[in-house]
């Protein structure tokens, strides 16, 4: 058969195209990488096996991006990552925070978005790669790509490749070496390793959703399904089933199933279990048949997410013990902080899906697997011994137990921002990827730009050389000083009980500490000692229960009865601790409740002693009710040129005097004048928390919403740009012409809520 007029077409159509950079796979890895090379000027190709971005977080599996935050106070990961989730919840009209199953096409359409209208970028989806053409063993030529249901091949040349495929498909093709499976303990001594290597991996799941029908909705499940009738499988094996709305992670399937191979039978597998699953809660459970009963099954996925594959083989390999000891690279260029999250191999199929819920959260397995945040090298994102392929996601150089802390999506965007970055200086000095790690200068140039595009790092600072503000002097029309946070949050009596000891970090601004304060309440009928410890520690994830000796101790007796100040006039001399944090410990007393403030205090958080020589953080992030004299100076102008954009060393923060009303104003000046071109501001925004904490049309109040930029020009103040509406981290003003200047002056006219004016950083540059 041919066309109307007779001429015969072939049944494929090839068609070749040719890139800088050529990312195969469109997760938040895949994504991330694309934008971060094409946003460096690079012709780049983003190819995508399925219809919508996004991996495991898009609408057909909707997981949830989690990473640090989820574990650490103020260690949400920024960078793109950071834009399109602020993005989501900013418009997005649904809640997040029920957990799996819950994301929606609004998240998809924030990716595409995104892909589409970054200038370079040339997206083709639903196109799986099938094969790749090598120009000799080191070097990959192009990747051949089949679009679905298009009858179409496109050959795909690129400079560098990134394999962000989840399964490694491009580098096993390519003849990469790759590992699949369990290490043995004896290989590398890692604590989390078994005593025996094998082929086991973890599980792949599918979601669920339901919806509240507002009347009885029955259910019968099909004959096919997987009937369930032993309650101690859910309640004793660690798969609680209460919160049905959302689907459950520990619907997984793995061994004796091959994740890649068998893919299609673990997605009938997992959708049997998923019926006979809602046939307990619906007409089984005492309790969940009665809760459940309006309810009807709204969404199942049909897409298994994977949690691992192969992992490629790359430049190094990192073991279980670098996140443990928080190994300093000098390649760094991403960062991790969920725990050793290691599922059990054939989830349900298992005694129990996952090891520390099964013993409780508390419990030692979660204790020796909390680690974080910690650097990740540049040199696990690069095939070992390839000359032009990257990988970025969970197929990335680590051991399996590795894989446990580094596969979550925020952790794998921020990989992918990384590796896109990488190939574009490489591709823009003409060297091989390969040699980019063993290069100091090209390093650096990787570092400085992953900082300017606001990605954080936790050994580099900004040092860019074009930054004019580094130069700068900063002033401001007020700062805040921290008095403490005096109003405990009610309903909080069991929580902020002193089961265990907790710590609270506080930012030293002035040369001393005369007094601090605690608000407690003793529910014992008799007085009750509170034991007391100062520490100097060197951040806010400094978990040391013991990070040296005290600065200064005190036990003090607390009589009965509630919201009691406990004043300990520590009298302490800390001139050699201004611009640092100190970490305020209470020592564990049951008796003893020490409350938790109704407001978290910018960068000042606490934690509670895990008994196993390390502490974790307090409950969402909070801040405890303390007070301190005389009020520090840890807000001050000077924070914005700290060259880092949020709560870390310090609080790294300019914020305004609550008490005064808005607008206030920030200003740069120089000694000499200087040519600007573009101001580039870092702004408080959803780095607290895990993103599922915040609400459907959020916008954070800490977040300036209009700012006006103005320079100095021939003794007059003349604005040179101004935002309105705002609710996103970074913002630009670019003037229509470069400006010689020596002062500049940003002004906060409107906060999203917040009293308090508030930036983290500045940057200037003549372009």
């Amino acid at each position: 058969m041919g066309n109307a007029d007779g001429n015969r077409e072939p049944v494929i159509r090839r068609a070749e195209e040719t890139y800088d950079i050529v990312v195969c796979g469109g997760g938040l890895a895949g994504l991330s990488a694309a934008v971060a090379a094409a946003r460096e000027g690079m012709r780049v190709c983003l190819v995508q096996d399925r219809p919508v971005l996004g991996g495991n977080s898009s609408s057909e599996i909707r997981v949830p991006p989690q990473g640090a935050a989820s574990y650490h106070a103020y260690a949400r990961e920024t960078g793109i990552i950071h834009e399109l989730l602020v993005e989501e919840r900013a418009i997005n009209h649904e809640n997040p925070n029920l957990d799996n199953g819950w994301i929606n096409s609004v998240w998809d359409l924030v990716l595409y978005n995104l892909a589409v209208t970054t200038p370079n970028l040339t997206l083709h989806l639903n196109a799986p790669v099938l094969a790749v053409t090598m120009q000799d063993e080191r070097t990959v030529d192009a990747v051949i790509a089949r679009v679905g249901h298009a009858d179409t091949e496109l050959a795909l040349k690129g400079g560098v490749f990134i394999d962000c495929t989840g399964d490694g498909t491009v580098a096993a093709l390519a003849g990469c070496e790759w590992r699949m499976g369990t290490e043995g303990r004896d290989e590398f001594g890692e604590p989390h390793a078994p005593p025996q290597a094998s082929d086991a991996v973890m599980g792949s799941s599918i979601q669920f959703r339901a919806r509240d029908m507002g009347r009885p909705v029955p259910f019968k499940a099909p004959e096919w399904a997987v009937r369930y009738d032993d309650p101690d499988f859910f309640y004793k094996q660690g798969r609680w089933p209460g919160n049905f709305r959302s689907g459950f992670w520990w619907i997984e399937l793995s061994v004796p199933w091959n994740t890649i191979y068998d893919n299609e039978t673990l997605r009938h597998e997992l959708t049997r279990h998923v019926l006979g699953i809602w046939d307990w809660i619906k007409n089984k459970d005492p309790e969940l048949k009665t809760a459940a009963a309006n309810y009807a099954l709204d969404w199942i996925g049909q897409v298994p997410g994977k949690r691992e594959s192969r992992r490629i083989m790359g430049e190094y390999l990192m073991t279980e013990h670098d996140p443990l000891r928080r190994t300093v690279f000098h390649d760094e260029v991403a960062y991790g902080g969920w725990f050793i999250d290691l599922h059990v191999p054939g989830g349900l199929l298992a005694d129990y899906s996952e090891p520390s819920l099964a013993e409780g959260e508390q419990g030692a397995y979660a204790a020796k697997s909390y680690v974080g945040p910690y650097g990740i090298p540049l040199r696990i994102l690069i095939a070992k011994g390839m000359n032009n392929l990257m990988m970025a996601g969970r197929n990335v150089s680590v051991t399996h137990a590795t894989l446990g802390t580094v596969r979550v999506q925020g952790t794998t965007a921020v990989m992918g921002q990384a590796a896109g970055t990488a190939a574009a200086v490489a591709v823009r000095h003409r060297r091989p990827v390969r040699e980019i790690p063993a290069d100091a200068a090209l390093i650096r140039e990787v570092q400085q730009i992953l900082l300017r595009e606001d990605c954080f790092l936790p050994n580099a600072v900004n040092e860019d050389p074009l930054d004019l503000a580094r130069a700068s002097q900063a002033s401001a029309s007020s700062e805040a000083l921290l008095h403490g946070a005096g109003t405990p949050a009610r309903g909080r009596d069991e929580a902020d009980r002193l089961h265990r000891r907790r710590g609270q970090w506080i930012a030293v601004g002035e040369p001393r500490i005369d007094a601090l304060a605690v608000c407690v309440t003793n529910a014992a009928d008799a007085a009750q000692p509170l034991a007391m410890k100062l520490y100097a520690v060197e951040h806010i994830w400094d978990y040391r229960v013991e990070p040296g000796e005290p600065l200064a101790e005190t036990t003090v007796m607390v009589e009965p009865g509630r919201e009691r100040w406990v004043e300990w006039p520590v009298s302490l001399d800390t001139s050699r601790l201004r611009g640092t944090y100190v970490r305020l410990d209470v020592l564990a007393n049951p008796h003893l409740i020490w409350h938790t403030a109704d407001m978290v205090v910018p960068g000042h958080v606490s934690a509670y002693d895990l008994l196993n020589g390390q502490m974790r953080r307090f409950d969402m992030g909070v801040t405890q009710c303390f007070r301190i004299a005389p009020a520090q100076r840890c807000y001050d102008a000077a924070q914005v040129l700290s060259g880092v954009g949020r709560p870390y060393r310090y609080t790294n923060l300019w914020r305004s005097e609550p008490a005064l009303p808005l607008p206030q104003h920030l200003e740069l000046a120089w000694p000499e004048a200087v040519r600007i071109g573009r101001i580039e501001l870092r702004l408080p925004g959803q780095l607290l928390r895990d993103y599922r904490a915040y609400p459907e049309f959020y916008r954070d109040p800490q977040c300036p919403r209009d700012l006006r930029a103005e320079a100095r020009i021939d003794g007059q103040w003349r604005e040179i740009g101004a935002v309105t509406g705002n609710y996103r981290r970074r913002v630009a003003f670019v003037p229509a012409s470069p400006v010689t200047t020596d002062r500049i002056r940003i002004t906060v006219l409107a906060t999203n809520g917040d009293p308090s004016a508030a930036i983290y950083e500045v940057r200037c540059y003549e372009r």
